[in-house]
């Protein structure tokens, strides 16, 4: 497993998503300071409403430019050798015979990304996985709430 290709395709699609956000919010910009949407009367809030969505779309721009800089920077250490998991590992899971290999990032959980066909699922130490997997080694388990009650998720290998 290559961890910086995976990183890079994590890279990618944030930069995907900040150009379509940046995009947005020059719209909503162009929309709110538009001779067109100039208020018709005192209850006309069609600029206002736009100056507020370009404001929102502007600020998640900066939040995604903002994860793009931690993945760039983000270490990524060999796992391999029995040392416990941390930011930038690759983490495989198994669930009833099923493997899911996670990669284990500064924010942007629940994006997944695909390098030589195989998915890989971001998650942060802010969701309960995430945080169950820090310190983890090969063999240990998590448990995380499922459909059926408590379900055991063994850690098979770290890289």
């Amino acid at each position: 497993m290559q961890k910086s290709a995976v990183r890079d395709a994590i890279v990618a699609q944030l930069q995907s998503e900040l150009d379509l956000q940046a995009r947005a919010a020059h719209d909503s910009r162009d929309e709110a300071t538009s001779v067109e949407n100039k208020a018709e009367g005192k209850y006309d809030m069609r600029s206002q409403e736009a100056a507020y969505l370009a404001e929102g779309q502007a600020r998640l721009a900066a939040e995604i430019a903002e994860s793009i800089s931690l993945y760039r920077s983000l270490d990524l250490p060999d796992f391999s050798q029995g040392r416990p998991a941390a930011l930038g590992a690759l983490v495989t899971l198994e669930t009833k015979g099923r493997r899911t290999i996670y990669f284990l990032g500064p924010r942007n959980g629940g994006l997944e990304v695909s390098h030589d066909g195989v998915p890989y699922l971001v998650v942060s130490p802010s969701s309960p996985l995430g945080r169950q997997l820090l310190g983890r080694v090969a063999g240990d388990s998590v448990q995380l709430p499922g459909r059926g009650g408590t379900v055991t998720h063994r850690v098979v290998e770290l890289a």
